[in-house]
């Protein structure tokens, strides 16, 4: 009887994700003594009293490499350690399910788990490898917050949506003599933010790390503008705040979904700067799932099917408790605890902010006092 190795994608969708399962699958299947099954929707197709698993082979994976999304679904409500469960009075709770998962993966003959997703899914998987599990994590994310690979798949392409959004914007705000603010992913980091200003030549770039100025954007705004004439374009991280304010989002209600909503800074930027006399038309565009949806570009599909290769390639070695990592242009591996031990935030010394300000972005604060 083959040996198994069940693959599952969690968190949000990302550009990439099929590349990698479609490395798995290959790599694996160079080994006669082995089988790739998939869990679909993260590990609530072994959760779920019917399972819900499928068989990944050739025939399955091919050409599945340059698709958006994944194969397998994914989802970031329930798992294993907060299954969704309705108390007899109609409100829902969560109940920890982690050994009933570890059971049916037994019974389903399963040798290793490989998880991909991001922060949140390798934080289960270092919790399932703590109970015993023999699990392998795959970093992925758009954000490329993970602070123990320098980055995950599917951040390029998020750029490369951002940056082609902010290019489009430049021709409608200088026909309309507007301000236009583009409000991005990132969560709690401005990597999408700051790279997409740079590369599509934003005057104004505003992330998490750095609460912002009303008045230094009053300020950079009025260099781009001479009679009523003139455009600029704001990018926004979803996660940015003002000077004293507070990030801006929603509590979700939605039965198994833990996570803070982020979203919405982009109109309350339009009313501050309104209200703090800023005398142009201002329109507003949050770019939302866009950048998650899609073909990934080919920089994402050779990472993620170099995550793919070495993940398998670490089941086969029994390292196990470790995440796949790009380090140095290097793809090794590092410790699950490692890799969840601390966010990737920007540094404010970081040479993307230096460059920022070399060419004259205002980050919302008064570092760039050129007026450029």
């Amino acid at each position: 009887m083959k040996k198994r190795v069940l693959v599952a994608t969690g968190g949000g969708d990302c550009p990439g994700l099929n590349a990698v399962i479609r490395a798995i699958v290959k790599r694996a299947n160079q080994e006669e003594d082995w089988e790739v099954i998939g869990s679909l929707q993260a590990f609530n197709g072994v959760l779920k009293e019917q399972e819900e698993i499928v068989v990944l082979d050739r025939s399955t994976v091919a050409g599945i490499h340059f698709r958006g999304g994944t194969i397998l679904g994914t989802t970031n409500k329930g798992g294993p350690f907060a299954w969704p469960v309705q108390n007899s009075d109609g409100t829902w709770g969560s109940e920890d399910r982690s050994d009933f998962m570890l059971k049916k993966l037994e019974e389903l003959g399963v040798e290793a788990v490989i998880n991909i997703g991001g922060d949140g899914s390798q934080r289960i998987s270092y919790e399932l490898y703590k109970k015993g599990c023999n699990i392998v994590g795959v970093p992925k994310t758009i954000d490329n917050d993970l602070s123990s690979t320098d980055l995950t798949f599917g951040f390029q392409t998020a750029v490369q949506v951002a940056t082609d959004a902010v290019d489009k914007l430049v021709t409608t705000a200088a026909s309309h003599n507007r301000v236009f603010i583009l409000e991005v992913m990132g969560r709690d980091a401005g990597w999408i933010a700051i790279n997409a200003a740079i590369g599509g030549g934003a005057e104004v770039c505003l992330i998490p790390e750095i609460p912002y100025d009303i008045d230094c954007i009053i300020k950079k705004l009025n260099t781009r503008f001479k009679d009523g004439k003139g455009f600029a374009i704001i990018v926004v991280a979803e996660g940015a705040m003002s000077k004293g304010g507070e990030v801006v989002g929603t509590k979700v209600a939605e039965v198994g979904y833990q996570n803070f909503k982020l979203g919405g800074i982009s109109y309350q930027l339009a009313e501050e700067l309104k209200n703090a006399g800023c005398p142009v038309d201002i329109r507003v565009m949050v770019l939302g799932h866009l950048q998650r949806g899609g073909v990934p570009i080919a920089f994402d599909r050779v990472l993620a099917t170099e995550f793919g290769v070495k993940a398998f390639e670490m089941v086969l070695n029994k390292e196990y408790g470790k995440m796949v990592s790009f380090k140095n242009s290097q793809i090794t591996s590092v410790t699950l605890e490692e890799a969840i031990s601390s966010y990737k935030h920007i540094d404010k010394d970081s040479h993307l902010i230096h460059t920022a300000n070399g060419i004259g972005i205002c980050m919302g604060d008064w570092k760039d006092n050129t007026g450029r």
